[in-house]
């Protein structure tokens, strides 16, 4: 059980710069009154922000800095668990927050996130919706537990039968269940290439298997006719150079006819005119016996030595121009010759290249198959080596396979702990347990206000109510007062459990102007008598605007009043 026993705060919201201090304990019943704004209330919204760092009344948590001070705002909460003195400080600017067990301060290396978990789930065992529930009733910004969602309804009655622990475990098991499913999906993929290995390998074994010595026999015999087709092609290699030497050798021997040719020519042109000289000197002197330049007469033994001399160089001239001429022919006939074996040679070079190609990729061809031959043969070799790889393979594949049957009946007791740890699975069987003792106390309480109603909660907490005069009602179709009847009577019955369980049980209850609303006065007297003598074990606080009819039913009176702008205790 929470026994809180005090606390205190400065600087936050219309509170000044000295603390303004409650003790939590003192009195059974606690009467806190006041004026509008004066801070009577200022209570709830300091211990939930000093507890869950968030105020009770719908404004922003930077609004419950003074407005004046603007800075060093500050609330402390003194409460004991069993032997353990619990301190909770919490401020803004500076930001503070600091758990006190027994006056040492814990956790101070936490995040902040991680040390309120720590506060709500190993601590308090209550969080904000379910402190608001069994602590709090009646402020304009409570939601009774009637008009909060299913799914925050059954949060309230899992921390009140403390089964949020399943919750957690179901949370754990989902995550197991997520986790051995991905090492499923994991070992499902492994197994898959595994299994392509395996069938890779042992194709690649077949293969090896499947090529026999005939195969290699055969290429070696594709290798003989491919020689002796290399032999064949040498051969006429060989023949085709010996031709083309000989074709060389008289090229070498022709090779000059054309400088020949030319020089024969020149020496025809110059003989030509020589003769064309003679002649025309021969003619002169055989038809002029004068000078036609200068009409002398020519000396006729000079005249016929001319002509004798003409003649005589004429006939050697004609001899030689005949030589030259038959010079000439045996050259043109040797030049002709030159081009038809030069032209043969070419062909022959040509025939001589192609062989040599068709040579070098017959021998390309043999080196390939020889290299074929010489991978069978180290297959053949590794067939030992591979089925070794083999065997390997198959050992992972059998381990993978064990691995994915132990991962999957793994699964199938988490999916089935996970489906218990569900709403529907042990937390429904447990809250089926309670909610028949739920309803006793809830139309218990009712009849203690002078509600005769029957009022229940089915397991997905939908209210059936029934009344002597209409068969069925529901929670919407009551007044005002009727709802907050309703509202007190659940509002206890959730103590009741608490204590009883054990689990979120407190001493503190806060009514915030529950007398000062719906509820009318035949009402209030006998709500008054059941925090008397029916709650006995908590430490009441009453805040009402109300003074007359109330301050004689409080063990003590608690008033507030603004004075110079601040709020204070009077």
């Amino acid at each position: 059980m929470i026994i809180f026993k005090k606390i205190k705060w400065k600087n936050f919201l219309s509170t000044g710069n000295k603390f303004t201090e409650i003790n939590l304990i003192e009195a059974k019943t606690n009467l806190i009154i006041g004026n509008n704004g004066a801070g009577k209330s200022t209570i709830l919204d300091a211990l939930t922000f000093s507890l869950f760092n968030k105020p009770f009344r719908k404004v922003n948590k930077s609004q419950l800095i003074n407005t004046v001070n603007e800075k060093d705002c500050h609330v402390e909460l003194e409460f004991n668990i069993g032997n353990t003195d619990w301190k909770v400080i919490r401020g803004m600017k500076p930001v503070r927050f600091e758990i006190y067990k027994n006056g040492n301060v814990m956790n101070q290396n936490a995040a902040v996130n991680d040390q309120q978990r720590w506060l709500e789930e190993q601590i308090l065992k209550l969080n904000y919706k379910s402190f608001t529930q069994i602590v709090i009733l009646g402020s304009a910004s409570f939601v009774p537990f009637m008009q909060l969602t299913a799914p925050n309804r059954r949060e309230v009655i899992e921390d009140l039968l403390d089964i949020k622990i399943f919750s957690a475990m179901g949370l754990i098991l989902k995550e197991r269940v997520r986790g051995v499913n991905e090492r499923l999906r994991e070992i499902s993929i492994r197994k898959n290439l595994l299994e392509e290995k395996i069938d890779m390998q042992n194709g690649f074994i077949q293969e090896i298997e499947n090529t026999s010595k005939k195969d290699v026999k055969d290429k070696k015999e594709k290798i003989k006719n491919i020689n002796e087709q290399i032999e064949r092609y040498e051969d006429d290699l060989a023949e085709m150079s010996q031709e083309l030497d000989a074709i060389n050798k008289d090229m070498g021997m022709l090779s000059d006819c054309n400088k020949k040719l030319r020089k024969l020519g020149n020496l025809k042109g110059k003989l030509s005119n020589k003769v064309s000289t003679i002649t025309k000197e021969h003619k002169f002197f055989s038809e002029n016996v004068t000078c036609p330049t200068c009409t002398q007469n020519i000396e006729e033994s000079f005249r016929l030595n001319r002509i004798n001399e003409a003649e005589s160089k004429a006939k050697e001239l004609k001899k030689g121009y005949e030589e030259l001429e038959s010079a000439i022919k045996l050259e043109e006939e040797n030049e002709s010759k030159f081009k038809k074996i030069t032209s043969e040679a070419s062909q022959l070079t040509h025939e001589i290249s192609k062989t040599s190609t068709r040579v070098s990729g017959l021998q390309t061809q043999t080196r390939d198959i020889e290299q074929e031959i010489q991978t069978i043969t180290e297959q053949l070799k590794n067939r030992t080596t591979e089925r070794h790889a083999l065997d390997k393979l198959l050992g992972e594949l059998e381990g993978l396979q064990k691995n994915q049957a132990q991962e999957s009946e793994k699964n199938v007791y988490n999916e089935f702990a996970h489906a218990l740890m569900k709403d529907g699975g042990v937390k429904s069987k447990i809250i089926k347990r309670y909610l028949p003792l739920m309803n006793q106390q809830i139309n218990k309480y009712l009849q203690l206000m002078d509600f005769y109603i029957n009022f229940s909660l089915d397991d997905e907490f939908k209210e059936s109510v029934k009344s002597p005069i209409h068969d069925k009602f529901s929670y919407e179709s009551f007044s005002e007062g009727e709802k907050m009847r309703i509202d007190l009577s659940l509002l206890f019955t959730w103590r009741e459990i608490a204590r009883m369980k054990n689990s979120a049980s407190t001493n503190l209850l806060i009514l915030d102007e529950i007398f000062d609303s719906s509820l009318d006065g035949f009402g209030t007297d006998y709500f008054t008598k059941i925090i008397k003598y029916v709650v006995s074990d908590a430490n009441v606080f009453i805040i009402s605007h109300k003074t007359d009819d109330l301050i004689d039913s409080f063990d003590k009176i608690i008033k507030f009043d603004k004075i110079k702008g601040f709020s204070k205790l009077v």
